[in-house]
């Protein structure tokens, strides 16, 4: 029997719940804005691990672990997306610390035009004339951008590069999304071990030493890291593609509200000009996918399966 294509609401559940999750994110980063990214990273790894192996645990996948740690080709592959993960961390937390929450949003938004491009440039995929256009319009927006700080929007194409080519990547890692991350944590546990025992050693950790706020937020930092990823990962195995399509702009609209209305980031006329720009490439982007999906669900049907 051949499995359908088709939403399922407890797909969509999850997924609309980990990405209002992601969204309500920068709240909890801008709380620990006076702390610094590599130490907040460092209790982001610590604090996954024990959450992840639960979940595996309940899940019953223990076994994929222990098969994933004696191939090296694989343990290589997650350490690779492990540097990546930990490298777009480290440009969210600062960007929400240091006022540059818009450019997380926007660095967001850009990600699903990107990683077109990306299949285009290393996987020989051909986008469509409507993809075509919305990737230049992102381009023209950053550029507009560019020209009017005079300076190129680094945390906003950091976080896009980052994210895209760690998605890349992890297509390849030869284990289950849940697995993965577990594995991409537990390789960077030696490095966040050692960032944290530094902090202690030289009086600069927010951890214990530090006030009691601090210390219980840097606690969670594991439960709101895993949690919504392994949500999501959960959920988005129930959904068609198309639905991921447009479900991924509930985050990055989330971050977006919250530095204009909560943060009070300056919106200036460039941002006013690039925005819409990048809005409207996504919707030329998501209208494509929709109708491209719906194009391909009909050639299924008119096509007998065997069963």
């Amino acid at each position: 029997m051949t499995a359908t294509n088709e939403d399922s609401p407890r797909g969509l559940a999850l997924a609309v719940t980990a990405y209002v999750m992601w969204g309500f994110l920068p709240l909890y980063m801008k709380a620990l804005a006076h702390v610094p990214p590599t130490e907040v990273i460092a209790h982001r790894v610590i604090w996954s691990v024990p959450i992840a192996a639960v979940i595996l645990l309940a899940m019953g996948r223990t076994a994929d672990i222990r098969a994933a740690v004696s191939s090296p080709r694989t343990l290589g592959m997650a350490a690779v997306t492990a540097a990546l993960i930990s490298v777009n961390w480290g440009i969210y937390v600062w960007a929400i610390g240091s006022g540059h929450a818009l450019d997380a949003a926007l660095g967001y938004y850009i990600n699903p035009l990107f990683s077109v491009a990306l299949g285009a440039l290393l996987l020989g995929e051909r986008p469509r004339g409507a993809q075509l256009f919305a990737i230049a319009l992102a381009a023209i927006a950053v550029v507009v951008l560019t020209v009017a700080a005079g300076k190129i929007p680094i945390a906003a194409l950091g976080l896009t590069f980052s994210w895209g080519f760690y998605a890349y990547f992890k297509k390849s890692l030869p284990v289950g999304p849940a697995q993965g991350f577990f594995l991409e944590v537990l390789l960077l546990t030696p490095l966040a071990l050692a960032i944290i025992a530094w902090t202690f050693v030289n009086g600069q950790s927010h951890f214990a030493n530090g006030s009691a706020p601090d210390t219980w937020l840097l606690l969670s930092a594991g439960l709101v890291t895993a949690l919504p990823l392994i949500i999501y990962a959960t959920g988005a195995k129930l959904l068609r593609l198309s639905t991921i399509g447009v479900l991924q702009y509930i985050a990055p609209t989330m971050i977006f509200l919250t530095a204009v209305f909560i943060f009070d980031e300056p919106f200036g006329t460039a941002r006013m000009i690039a925005f819409p720009m990048i809005w409207a490439a996504l919707v030329i982007y998501t209208v494509s996918l929709i109708r491209q999906s719906r194009r391909k669900r009909h050639a299924e049907i008119a096509v007998p399966h065997s069963v």
